[in-house]
């Protein structure tokens, strides 16, 4: 899925409204519709609904929404938050069509007052995302009363006061927090930073027949990795095969007392589909990687408790390196010889990171496409600290381009950087996976498929988007605060099933 900003959004409306053609009434009816159909699967007529509306085109879905809420038999209070007597051409029809059925409140600065009683789901529809400075005045004091609530939020395309790209500058205290988001067409930029977490919790994208035309020939550098574009890359076995059809991987991992990044990045690799797997480890590791995973060879380091040295490459399709090695002077020649060695993409994670931040005349070696898959702290080594999310992505946008790698900035939406300037944002996940051992399982589901000949490209976004779905179809089973990095192994079968 392209991800827009608002005013692309905006420029998809006005062509549909051109080209299918429509009349912006009979748009906003068909979007408030597909509203209607997910708040009345979701709540049964013991709820009722308060309903704020602004007076724009978000405004006049809200009002739309509740004059279809009454039609099906719910309670509803609707309230419009008038900021402005400028009334949107929709807004006004729809306002007329509501106040046929019912009394609809007016919020002004002379009154704001409102109560919300229990079991009433509170609707938001203020702001859309055409809104481009901070909420003020008494329209912020009605959020901030919102907010005070306990009640379940549902906020219509946008939270009102979020905007849809750079909140950097945006006021904090004038924000809605929304439970769910009802986001029309494309989830928006914001929803997927963690610095808007405060304000999207949950989203869901509601297709309103916004013109395929303009979507296809809308470029944009921002995308939503969804399964449709992970069928498009995955490639199923074929019959007449064996297992050097699907590559040898080699992952450098593992100290003593780290054994366990060992097992997961090797594991994680064979369960992604990697027909060999060679782990070079530590003479103490040997024996826990041969008992834990008998299905891994073993490559075995000079030294008895940490890597040292690398092995002849002449072997291997790809290579990882960095799950549990450590951070001391051997790994550090051993990382320095191997972006020296290496003609082929590595995936290179945890503390090889680490040290690449620490030794950053290393850069310089790596080979093209390579694939780095810090979480937050280890990305601060890497470009430095940031001021907020935009800022951070721009940083590795430019690391990424500069050093002509691929960068996974790994949480909540993972993001996959290219060099080429595209970012995808991935849909899966949850956080249970927010767990000791989850990235070792990364990165060797990654190498197993470079291994395989998937691009660099095509790994990143493949093995995000299975690693997020094995930990989702994990916790239909086990409690978040349970789920482990082996569990999303053993998971990983039923992720690709998914896809068949």
């Amino acid at each position: 899925m392209k991800l827009f900003t608002a005013q692309q959004i905006r420029d998809a409306d006005a062509y549909t409204i051109k080209h299918e053609p429509i009349a912006s009434i009979d748009l906003m009816e068909r979007a408030s519709q597909k509203c209607l159909d997910w708040l009345t699967k979701k709540y049964n007529k013991n709820f009722s609904f308060s309903v704020f509306c602004g007076i724009g085109n978000n405004g006049g879905d809200g009002l739309a929404i509740s004059r279809m809420l009454l039609e099906k038999g719910y309670q509803v209070n609707c309230y419009v938050v008038e900021f402005s007597k400028n009334y949107s051409d929709d807004f006004k029809v729809n306002l007329e069509r509501l106040q046929l059925k019912t009394k609809v409140s007016f919020l002004s600065e002379e009154s704001e007052n409102f109560t919300i009683t229990e079991n009433t789901i509170i609707i938001d529809a203020i702001f859309g995302s055409g809104l481009s400075r901070p909420a003020e005045g008494f329209t912020k004091n009605i959020i901030q009363k919102i907010n005070s609530y306990s009640n379940e939020v549902v906020s219509i395309d946008v939270p009102s006061g979020l905007f849809c790209e750079d909140n950097s500058l945006n006021d904090k205290e004038a924000i809605i927090k929304a439970d769910e988001i009802l986001s029309f067409q494309f989830p928006k930029l914001s929803f997927l930073f963690p610095d808007n977490a405060k304000w999207c919790n949950f989203f869901t994208v509601l297709p309103i027949g916004l013109h395929p035309e303009f979507i296809k020939h809308t470029s944009t550098n921002f995308f939503y990795i969804e399964e449709s574009l992970v069928k498009e890359i995955y490639q199923p076995r074929k019959k007449f095969t064996h297992k050097g059809t699907y590559g040898h991987a080699l992952i450098i991992s593992g100290s003593y007392g780290m054994a366990g990044a060992a097992v997961l990045s090797a594991k994680g690799a064979l369960k992604a589909g990697a027909g060999k797997v060679t782990a070079h480890i530590p003479k103490k590791v040997v024996d826990i990687i041969q008992i834990s995973l008998p299905e891994a060879l073993t490559s075995i380091d000079i030294h008895e408790e940490y890597i040292s040295e690398i092995p002849s490459l002449e072997s291997y399709n790809t290579i990882a390196v960095g799950p549990g090695i450590g951070i001391n002077d051997f790994a550090e020649e051993s990382i320095k010889q191997l972006f020296q060695s290496s003609k082929s993409p590595i995936v290179i994670d945890a503390d090889a990171i680490t040290i690449l931040g620490k030794k950053k005349e290393f850069l310089k070696f790596l080979p093209a496409q390579c694939i780095l898959t810090p979480h937050p702290k280890e990305l601060e080594k890497l470009i430095g600290t940031w001021k907020n999310d935009i800022e951070k992505l721009e940083k590795v946008k430019a690391f990424s381009e500069e050093h002509n790698c691929f960068v996974v900035v790994k949480g909540a939406h993972s993001i996959c950087v290219c060099p080429s300037g595209e970012v995808y944002f991935n849909s899966t996940g949850n956080s249970g996976m927010a767990t000791a051992g989850s990235g070792d399982v990364l990165t060797g589901m990654i190498t197993g498929l470079l291994a395989q000949g998937y691009s660099s490209k095509e790994s990143v976004i493949l093995g995000v988007y299975l690693h997020g779905l094995a930990g989702d179809l994990a916790v239909q089973q086990i409690a978040k605060e349970s789920l482990m990095a082996s569990d999303i192994i053993d998971h990983l079968g039923k992720a690709f099933l998914e896809l068949t």
